[in-house]
């Protein structure tokens, strides 16, 4: 009866181990373990522009450097990123490759933008310059990819 017992535990705890959900970070995005076809492909968003600095990677940047925040929603849940020192962020110093209307840029990862969508980027001026005048604020349709 104890073997039994014993069994019934074990079998109970491997269960709920393997239904468990992904961890949540404070915001309530679920965590991901794995970067490895994270938004691969080709992703479609809005394009805008802020005036740069201190970014959440640690770097700081000026309006010339060739950087992008990436929205809060994948900063926040890209793979490996636990939610702690947001300088070891995973995503900090990857490569962007954005499209918009024949024109491309290749941008780095570098701070996190609190109001993007998912696959929205937001460009240092000097970036956003490349794909369209800073005057036109926001590009529709933006393409990008991983470098």
């Amino acid at each position: 009866m104890q073997f039994f017992t014993t069994l019934l535990a074990v079998s109970t705890f491997v269960a709920s181990a393997i239904a468990a959900p992904a961890a949540s970070l404070p915001n309530g995005v679920a965590a991901r373990d794995d970067a490895s076809g994270f938004l691969s492909g080709v992703n479609v968003g809005q394009g805008t522009w802020y005036s740069t600095g201190l970014g959440s990677c640690g770097v700081t940047n000026t309006d010339s450097d060739y950087i992008a925040a990436v929205s809060h929603i994948l900063y926040d849940g890209y793979p490996g990123y636990t939610g702690g020192n947001p300088n070891s962020n995973g995503v900090c110093g990857r490569k962007i490759n954005a499209k918009y209307q024949g024109k491309s840029v290749t941008v780095t990862v570098s701070d996190r933008c609190a109001a993007c969508g998912e696959t929205d980027l937001d460009f240092s001026p000097a970036a956003f310059s490349q794909l369209a005048d800073p005057s036109v604020g926001r590009l529709s349709g933006m393409t990008w990819t991983w470098a």
